[in-house]
Order: C-alpha cells, then structure tokens, then sequence
C-alpha cells in the first residue's frame, strides 16, 4: 500500500499540469468544488460524481458505546455522519490495480492457490 496522501495543493497541481489553467486559478477551482461538496453535505444533502461515488449523510441512532479502557458502558447520542460509497467504476479501478500489484509479485497468489 502506498502511504502518500493527496493534499488540495497536489490536486491544484495536478488540474494545473492537466487543464493548464494557471496554478492560483487551479487551487481556486479546487478550493471550489471541495466548498460545495462540503455545503451541500452539510445540508444533509447527497453529492454523486458520475464513476467515482457518492457522498452521503446518515443519520446513526443512539446506542450504547464502551470504554475499551474501563469496560465502562457509555451512551453515545445520536448524530449525523458523512459516509463515502465508492461507485461500482471506482471498485472495480481499485480491484485491477491491486490485482495488477500483487500479480507482480505474486506472493498473495501463492498464499491463494
């Protein structure tokens, strides 16, 4: 697994490199879309992006959580979360990639055979 993050600044770069748009209106764009991704979420609204996935907001009930410390049991009120569904395209793009990776290898197809 690779464990490099992608930053808003590595985006900005990327529409920069991409679109050639200049690097101050790249972030402004990235910067944007996050926003409104952001808002509309906030209003408990879904977002959907067309191959990739959807952005969603679920309501979770109370329920009764656990100190792992103490054993304790604690109740944890009910709230609303944000919660990413990869879309059957996005699924599929990570599945070849790993399959591309670990074919290269080959040490998980052994384990498999």
């Amino acid at each position: 697994m690779g464990d490099r993050t992608v930053t808003r600044a590595d985006l900005a770069e990327a529409v920069f490199r991409k679109i050639g748009l200049s690097r101050t209106e790249s972030a402004y764009l990235v910067e944007s879309i996050l926003e409104e991704i952001c808002s509309t979420i906030a209003r408990g609204e879904a977002v959907k992006v067309s191959s990739f996935g959807s952005f969603l907001v679920r309501d979770k009930n109370e329920r009764v959580g656990r100190n792992p410390k103490t054993g304790e049991e604690v109740p944890i009120s009910p709230r609303r979360v944000a919660v990413f569904k990869p879309s059957n395209v996005m699924k599929e793009r990570i599945l070849e990639a790993h399959e591309v990776r670990v074919g290269s290898s080959g040490s998980v197809l052994k384990a498999a055979e």
